[in-house]
């Protein structure tokens, strides 16, 4: 009951995304939403819509949904679960339910995002080829769109790798776009794992892409671009990752190639130029020596368990102080008290726009 009740708060048409979190907040799970009174309803959404929320009852999707997910290898997977990408609860739109094909448990293992263009060259198919299978090694898994060119050939390095790769598909989960991609899809099923928030049966419509994209910034601890044009939506996901707290990286190509010149606006913006994927991993301080403890005069400095809940909380990608709060169940004077001498003995860092960050 408290998976199809996740499902219906998502199959409503004209409720979305924002409008669904703030139902949450005020009603906790979806089931205290559909057995709330309109008048309660009222106080957070309008009375047509509310209206609209009770009166939807979705019964055929959620069955077909339910059924799907019942096959082996498929899951639905909310907010509340444990599977649920942690990354992407400190990203700005987090989806509330996910369909996922494949090992769910490498949702939460760091990664990074590499996207570029669909009619890419084919030096850049293989840099990206390249570059995938190297960070893949280093422990890094690589999160890509599946779609043609340059995502296909991130996908084809990661899984050369121990690290795997993850799918963000923009259509539903049971449909596989593009059709030449699809024996690349059913092995990232099997060795990854290919996602989607879109319902079963939606087809590949233009605008679900950008929405898409959102995802895939919000799951990498970074994203590269590997070649772009000036109008891309290898930028979109970009702009999302650093308006996120996430590193953009960028490969700088030749001045006569279009495909280069997204690339050089991304670097004129702030972005990274790399030439090896070494230089992502160093930037990202990746395989950089532990800092569990701080050697002063006074001997090592060990955390406390307090300490230890709030690393363990935020994991590996930055998080606003509120949502550090919920997670930890600590007040916000409480975890400031404490991020201060963590920040000063280096296990984490903050970042612009008061996003806390844990340091390897």
């Amino acid at each position: 009951m408290d998976l199809a009740s996740w499902l219906r708060l998502t199959l409503i048409p004209g409720v979305g995304g924002e409008t669904r979190r703030a139902l949450l907040k005020a009603f906790g799970l979806p089931q205290a939403i559909f057995e709330a009174s309109p008048r309660a309803l009222s106080t957070i959404i309008e009375p047509d819509l509310a209206e609209r929320l009770q009166g939807h009852e979705c019964s055929t999707e959620i069955e077909a949904a339910l059924e799907w997910a019942a096959l082996p290898g498929n899951r639905l997977l909310t907010l509340a679960d444990a599977d649920y990408p942690r990354s992407l609860l400190s990203s700005d739109d987090p989806p509330i339910l996910l369909y996922a094909k494949g090992d769910t448990t490498q949702l939460n293992r760091p990664m990074l995002a590499m996207v570029g263009s669909r009619n890419a060259t084919a030096q850049g198919t293989r840099d990206a080829e390249a570059f995938a299978r190297t960070l893949g090694e280093a422990g890094l898994t690589i999160v890509s769109g599946l779609a043609l060119g340059i995502d296909a050939a991130a996908h084809r390095g990661a899984l050369a790798s121990a690290a795997g790769t993850v799918a963000v598909i923009g259509t539903g989960a049971d449909r596989l776009y593009p059709a030449r991609n699809e024996a690349l899809a059913r092995s990232i099923a099997e060795h990854g794992v290919v996602l989607s928030e879109f319902p079963l049966g939606t087809p590949a419509l233009a605008s679900n892409f950008p929405r898409r994209n959102r995802i895939i910034a919000g799951l990498g601890l970074g994203c590269l671009v590997v070649e772009a044009a000036l109008r891309s939506g290898s930028l979109i996901t970009a702009r999302l990752a650093a308006e996120s707290g996430r590193e953009v990286f960028a490969i700088p190509g030749s001045i006569h190639s279009p495909l280069s010149r997204g690339c050089h606006q991304l670097i004129r913006q702030g972005a990274k130029l790399v030439e090896s994927a070494q230089d992502i991993l160093e930037e990202l301080r990746w395989g950089s020596p532990p800092t569990a403890t701080v050697a002063t005069d006074r001997g090592p400095v060990m955390q406390d368990s307090s300490e230890q809940q709030v690393l363990a909380v935020l994991g590996e990608t930055p998080c606003a102080l509120d949502t550090l709060a919920v997670r930890s169940g600590l007040t916000p004077a409480d975890l400031l008290a404490m991020l201060l001498p963590m920040e000063l003995a280096g296990r984490v860092a903050q970042l612009p726009g008061g996003l806390y960050q844990r340091l390897h």
